[in-house]
């Protein structure tokens, strides 16, 4: 076997994959030779898709996906991008009418070899001139424990007395030009290398890499019997010594005798530059992509070009970069090349460059340069021709309907439920949830808190293909898919609160025939879970999806019926479930009385609507769960943390008044009751980010009663009750801290007129009752403001503040009660 042309034997093209210098170097080498046939590392069942590759659609970087068919989820990919030597290979192929063909193990085999041991994704092998990226899929047998696997490229370039591979690489190949018009010298140089490792560290720790080499050996030989030694063969520079090695078939083939088998599908997917850059999963462990595929697409003057880039993108994110900075940045870019002894500027020099000259010294404009070029977003694109399992097509199908592209960058996506097509963005995005394919997360919306708006973030990754296939034992479109495995996730669901989360996702997916199994279940599960925990747990879900129901035009009926025999349930056990806790399922409990209340607010906001029998069985609702909580605050076998909630909710919703909440406060806090026990009462009360520290602002008999109560503490106790009062202290606004330190620095309940609260404290605003006459003064202001329409009924039904709950759920809490829970009128007291 030859490498060079003139040679003996079929011509031996070693590489480095995903490298352009060595991309450039086939190109060169095959225009040179001429070969009646290319022979390629990769998995012989690809080689009915390589035609696929002259598609005007095909689009790297992409990646050949294997996977078994019976269990999608095992699977492999095979990443190429433009400056890969395979696909310069294979597209050299295809423009000359040469026959191409992969030669490496099947993967039928890869994919069932050592099934046993793993299961699902497989990891991806190392970067370098070794086998490593594209040819190795994972799946062989496992390596002995003790197998120490060698990086070539490192052993070269320390050898050389470089401290990094990735330098040495760029340095002896990727800045080299063809010497002297020989375009295989780099060839048998790194071939020589690679014989010259392999005799001293043997397989280097690669052993599964002898049954492949074995295969391709085989492939070699029935490849020179049809084309004779025409015949040109692109695979990492590792194998290139085993290639050469002079073996007898009979025991190429008995290395291959017996290897486990799995049916295989085989497609193209896109692919991406960050994929590329990754070392674990899938990637191929590049550093830098878009270095190097801008070093492969620059014909002339690559640092200049580069430079160029860079600024660019510097100037579309507003930093002040002028021609001046790319002219100074390439100067120092040769400096620092010719002072480091280096042929050619590296990444590394026009990293130090861009950071010297357009960055002014700083790493955060550099980190952006990092991200968006030198790894980049590129996305590849696949034709449309390429096979793909029915749910894929019916997938792109509804991407194309929907205009809702998949891209490699993160981005955020807006939607407004009242229109079609964001409509059908959403129940995709849903329902791709549902099945695993986690293209979409929701995010918080900035704009509106209105129930007609979600905001999304997306970002497709390759690895959403194998989600894809594996999905698609659900069924052949996303809908069908969606709806069967909604259902037999309710069947397996382990909790109450799991198939209520479930009841919820399906009304957001808009699966119709899935939410009745789903409700029937849910229903057979809520009349057997005794555990209140569980029904609290449970009951904020069912809730949000009659709204999400609402606001969707689904009929949520059954949802109702189950919502609110759940909610009496709750109703009946929480007082017997909150007796004898200790701190952390008292915590816990707390928690739960805050879903409930949230979800009876919702869940009652239906009362005198008028409309019919559904809002009469909804009417007390709100009345018993008030009774509910009364009961709480008033059995001493309740801890204190959930008595003080109780308390702190009525006295929010106005069904406790304020001269009553301050005398329960007096009672807790009497010397009678155990320290700890009124510091949990406490934190119940004011604490948990309920807004208590307004509460006490505005109320300084409360805040008087603390003060009194805290200053009474015992020393021994009072180191007990530290922790607890410093947490629900600490989670105060700045402000409001600091409003309370001055209120106790001259002692609560001594307010006086407005004229000496200023001059006491120097916190002007403070009096003892509602001046009129000053709040009467802004109505002309208000009435200029909002027109007189606005202000003849600023309570009535024409308010412009008030919306229909079925659109917008800011409104949901009582009109007269902020977020923190104080009244409006007292936060109109601050500001006189």
């Amino acid at each position: 076997m030859s490498d060079r042309e003139g040679g003996t034997g079929p011509l031996l093209l070693g590489v480095r994959h995903h490298g352009p210098g060595s991309a450039r170097a086939v190109r060169a080498a095959l225009e040179a030779a001429g070969p009646r046939t290319v022979l390629i590392e990769g998995p012989p069942e690809a080689d009915a898709l390589i035609a696929l590759a002259a598609d005007e659609d095909m689009r790297p970087p992409v990646a050949l996906l294997a996977h078994v068919v019976d269990e999608p989820g095992r699977s492999a990919f095979w990443p190429l991008a433009e400056f890969s030597p395979e696909w310069v290979a294979i597209r050299w192929a295809l423009d000359h009418g040469v026959p191409a063909r992969f030669i490496d193990l099947p993967a039928t085999h890869t994919l069932a070899w050592g099934r046993e041991e793993t299961t699902g994704e497989k990891e991806a092998p190392e970067e370098g001139a070794s086998d490593k990226g594209v040819g190795e899929p994972g799946g062989l047998p496992s390596e002995p424990a003790e197998a120490v696997r060698i990086d070539p490229l490192a052993v070269l370039a320390e050898t050389a007395g470089y401290d990094d591979a990735e330098r040495w690489w760029e340095d002896v190949i990727e800045h080299r030009g063809a010497r002297d018009g020989d375009a295989f010298a780099p060839f048998e140089v790194l071939g020589e290398a690679m014989g010259a490792l392999r005799e001293a560290f043997g397989t280097g720790g690669h052993e599964r890499d002898l049954v492949r080499e074995a295969y391709m050996r085989l492939q070699v030989r029935a490849a020179q019997r049809e084309f004779g030694d025409d015949v040109a063969v692109v695979c990492g520079a590792w194998h290139v010594p085993a290639l050469r090695q002079r073996t007898t078939v009979a025991a190429d083939r008995a290395l291959l005798k017996g290897l486990p088998k799995a049916k295989a599908d085989m497609t193209w997917v896109p692919w991406t530059h960050r994929r590329l850059s990754r070392m674990s999963g899938y990637g191929a462990g590049i550093d830098s992509p878009g270095w190097y595929g801008h070093l492969f697409g620059a014909a002339d003057r690559p640092i200049e070009r580069w430079m160029t880039k860079v600024a660019r993108l510097l100037r579309d994110e507003d930093r002040p970069v002028s021609s001046a900075h790319v002219i100074e940045a390439v100067r120092l870019a040769d400096t620092l090349a010719a002072m480091r002894g280096r042929p050619l500027p590296g990444l590394t020099e026009t990293t130090d460059a861009v950071r010297a000259v357009m960055c002014e010294g700083s790493d955060v404009p550099l980190s952006l340069v990092h991200d968006r070029l030198v790894v980049g977003d590129v996305l590849g694109e696949v034709p449309a021709a390429a096979p793909a399992v029915p749910l894929q097509r019916d997938l792109d199908r509804l991407q194309r309907r929907l205009r809702l592209k998949p891209e490699a960058q993160e981005r955020e996506l807006e939607l407004d439920l009242r229109k079609q097509n964001d409509a059908g963005r959403s129940r995709l995005l849903h329902r791709l949830r549902l099945l695993g394919i986690e293209w979409g997360e929701p995010a918080a919306s900035r704009g509106s808190t209105g129930t007609f708006r979600e905001t999304w973030r997306l970002r497709w990754e390759p690895e959403l293909a194998v989600r894809v296939a594996e999905a698609g034992v659900w069924g052949t479109t996303v809908l069908a898919a969606a709806t069967a495995k909604a259902e037999a996730d309710a069947v397996g669901a382990r909790s109450l609160a799991d198939v209520t989360g479930l009841a919820e996702r399906c009304l957001l997916a808009e699966l119709p025939d899935a939410l009745p199994v789903v409700m029937r279940i849910l229903a057979d599960r809520a009349a057997l879970d005794a555990d209140v925990g569980h029904l609290a747990q449970a009951l904020p879900a069912l809730v949000r999806s009659l709204r999400y129901g609402d606001v969707r035009g689904t009929g949520t009926e059954a949802l109702a019926e189950v919502a609110a025999g759940l909610a009496e349930r709750v109703f009946v056990g929480l007082p017997p479930a909150c007796a004898a806790l200790d701190a952390d399922a008292a915590e816990e409990m707390r928690g739960h009385v805050d879903a409930v209340h949230g979800a009876v607010g919702l869940l009652g906001e239906g009362e005198g609507d008028g409309q019919g029998e559904d809002s009469a069985s909804r009417g007390g609702i709100r009345g018993r769960w008030h009774g509910v909580l009364r009961t709480l605050a008033g059995r001493d076998t309740v801890p204190g943390v959930v008595r003080g909630r109780a308390v702190r909710l009525l006295l929010d919703d106005g069904e406790l008044g304020q001269e009553e909440a301050a005398r329960l406060m007096g009672l807790v806090l009497s010397p009678g009751t155990e320290p700890a026990d009124a510091a949990a009462w406490i934190e119940g009360f004011v604490g948990g980010g309920s807004g208590g520290g307004l509460l006490l602002v505005h109320d300084e008999r409360l805040l008087g009663l603390v003060d009194a109560w805290l200053t009474g503490v015992p020393g021994g106790a009072f180191t007990d009750v530290l922790p607890l009062l410093r947490r629900t202290f600490s989670a105060y606004e700045p402000g409001v801290r600091r409003t309370l330190g001055e209120l106790v620095r001259r002692g609560p309940g001594t307010r006086g007129s407005a004229t000496a609260t200023a001059t006491a404290s120097g916190i002007p605003g403070f009096a003892p009752d509602l001046d009129a006459a000053r709040a009467d003064a802004v109505l002309p202001v208000l009435r200029l403001l909002l027109g007189p329409d606005e202000t003849e009924d600023v309570d009535g039904p024409g308010d412009s503040r008030t919306n229909d709950s079925s659109t917008n759920d800011s409104h949901t809490n009582d009109s007269h009660t902020n977020d923190n829970g104080a009244d409006d009128n007292d936060l109109v007291g601050v500001g006189r």
